[in-house]
């Protein structure tokens, strides 16, 4: 996934949103232009639909060719990337012809459930191995069929975790160190105000040309800003599910901050200079001292540090908060692993889904691979974090990306809801609100909360309706 500036062009709608929550933008190779996506004929022959980067690829192929020989199986693997891979699964499942194994969002669920496209994976796994997944990773996936209840202890699981996604908030040390500027603290959240300060103080004509050289972030609201509105004690919804809640003062404050960063304090690139250069490519060069790191990044990032520290060199931090003394959080995401309801090999894919999901060896080697933070808490919380992280080049303070994954991380506001589109509604037209200002974030706010309600009652609907079908 790529964060494009703080311009809404790059705005996804639908499921799209909670399809790229998690994993990789997808750089890396890509499936042919009609795979064959259908399930193994003999007894040990499988499919493994899956999406990612070069970084990803190399990982499984790794990964798998491990599994291949401990039990004898033949796995086809067809590799997509992100954009694709949504439209291309919902064609094998249109075309009966559904891969053996595959990434699954947890926004799906619902859905595939209903309609018999994945297996039911709990008689598969231990629940000793489950309890020892990040509770997110086993959590988003598990769903009551008769009640719709989602994400509820002791309810089927319908997938793994492919991995759990912490979104962290980085620094680039070396425009720190530029500047002369102390490094911010990697325990405690800055506030709004000292966040200000130092981007601020990141935003600069350093050749003294008269155009500005770095800035102190480059955010887009899309993917960035869940963090500053839960930062300011606001939410999209209810606990139950069931309010949209965007139309309170608290939230219209948190986003009338962001939008300023860019329309009225000027430390973020302009919606033009980022369409000239995004701001993702900006913070690359070494042009932005904050923006989001998630551990997908990780193997771009820590190539760049090694190639020109100077110019770049990074670490993660706590999300920034309203006041001092605040929680912070940030979202986190997940793709699952799920098994095709009509695989002829359904217990080998089942086993090739809980192998990647929580085989040790497996886990090692897709970390080390710099794609994902362990899927298994012993490990992850052990010697992963404190020999074999630092030894394959993750960031000094990569703790911070299990806090998240511990308690820190909260998932995005669709994930529970049957559909997502009264959440992805919020973000048509909200660059009014921080492109161009045209529109302050209360009376934008004010509009929305009943579209995005009419959205939401007619998902539990459609949940309903779902239910009585299936």
């Amino acid at each position: 996934m790529r964060r494009k500036g703080l311009t809404a062009a790059a705005v996804t709608v639908a499921g799209a949103l909670l399809l790229a929550a998690c994993s990789s933008d997808g750089s890396g190779g890509s499936a042919s232009e009609d795979p064959d996506t259908s399930g193994g004929d003999s007894p040990n022959e499988l499919t493994f639909m899956y999406r990612g980067s070069d970084a990803d690829k190399a990982a499984y192929e790794t990964a798998i060719a491990a599994f291949e020989e401990e039990t004898g199986a033949e796995v086809t693997m067809i590799i997509t990337d992100a954009d694709q891979y949504a439209t291309k699964l919902q064609a094998a499942i249109a075309g009966n012809k559904v891969p053996d194994v595959f990434y699954v969002e947890p926004g799906r669920i619902q859905g595939y459930v209903y309609a018999d496209v994945i297996a039911d994976l709990t008689e598969y796994v231990d629940q000793s191995v489950v309890d020892n997944l990040w509770d997110f990773g086993v959590d988003a996936y598990r769903f009551d069929k008769e009640s719709g209840a989602r994400g509820q202890d002791g309810d089927p699981f319908y997938a793994l975790p492919k991995d759990v996604g912490p979104f962290g908030f980085g620094y680039n040390k070396a425009l720190f160190d530029k500047y002369d500027l102390e490094y911010p603290s990697a325990d405690e959240p800055l506030t709004f105000d000292q966040f200000l300060e130092l981007a601020k103080a990141l935003t600069q004509d350093s050749d003294g040309d008269g155009e500005l050289d770095t800035w102190g972030t480059g955010l887009n609201v899309t993917w960035n800003s869940q963090a500053f509105i839960w930062g300011n004690g606001a939410d999209w919804i209810s606990e139950d599910q069931k309010t949209v809640t965007v139309d309170t003062p608290e939230f219209a404050e948190a986003l009338q901050w962001f939008a300023d960063l860019g329309l009225v304090e000027g430390v973020t690139p302009s919606a033009e200079q980022a369409q000239t250069l995004d701001t993702y490519q900006r913070w690359m060069a070494g042009e932005i001292g904050f923006f989001p790191v998630a551990p997908w990044d990780i193997a771009t990032y820590t190539a760049l540090e090694e190639k020109d520290p100077e110019t770049f060199s990074y670490d993660v931090i706590p999300y920034p908060v309203a006041n001092e003394g605040d929680d912070w959080s940030t979202w986190i995401g997940s793709l699952g692993i799920a098994v095709s309801e009509n695989s002829a090999n359904k217990e080998l894919a089942a086993q090739l889904a809980t192998y990647l999901s929580t085989d040790l060896e497996a886990q090692k080697t897709l970390a080390a691979g710099m794609i994902q933070i362990p899927t298994l808490k012993d490990y992850a919380l052990g010697e992963w974090i404190e020999t074999d992280a630092p030894a394959a080049g993750w960031p000094e303070n990569t703790k911070v990306f299990l806090e998240i994954a511990e308690e820190k991380g909260r998932p995005l506001p669709g994930t529970w809801t049957y559909t997502p589109e009264w959440y992805d509604n919020f973000w048509i037209g909200i660059e009014n609100v921080v492109d161009n200002g045209s529109q302050t974030a209360a009376d934008y706010l004010a509009a929305k909360q009943p579209e995005m309600q009419s959205l939401l009652d007619q998902s539990w609907v459609s949940a309903d309706q779902a239910k009585a079908a299936g």
